[in-house]
């Protein structure tokens, strides 16, 4: 879940809601889940009292193989992990060898951004079918 362009966390684990604190009024949220299309939305926050955002996501259609996989390290765990731009997810869902993205072949822009925003890596690399590539 991104708000007002930062990312908090999930919008929810294991089907239970998360709550997250924002400042009084008006916020985009952005909720991004990579088999899912992205919804995007605007939110009133009043103080001292709680939100509740409800959304249904629309699946998108399953890749087909080909695929080749990318796996991420970084010292932030829950760093976010950017492919061409959109959100995948976040380091340690890709950071061994029985947790990577798979991705089709082709060359792709991969970026880690830290919680904290500081020292984001970005690295262009290419996926080869049956290959791993490590980003760290």
């Amino acid at each position: 879940m991104f708000v007002d362009e930062k990312y908090l966390g999930p919008a929810a684990n294991f089907k239970i809601s998360r709550t997250y604190e924002l400042s009084p009024g008006e916020h985009e949220v952005r909720l991004a889940e990579p088999r899912y299309e992205e919804i995007v939305t605007k939110v009133t926050i009043s103080a001292g009292k709680k939100t509740v955002l409800k959304e249904k996501m629309k699946p998108l259609p399953p890749a087909k193989p080909p695929f080749g996989q990318l796996r991420t390290e970084n010292p932030d765990h829950f760093a976010v992990v950017y492919v061409n731009g959109h959100y995948m997810g976040h380091v340690d869902e890709f950071s061994n060898f029985a947790q990577g993205l798979l991705l089709n072949p082709g060359t792709y822009e991969v970026k880690i951004v830290p919680v904290n925003g500081q020292n984001p890596v970005t690295k262009t690399v290419t996926i080869e079918a049956n290959k791993t590539v490590l980003v760290n």
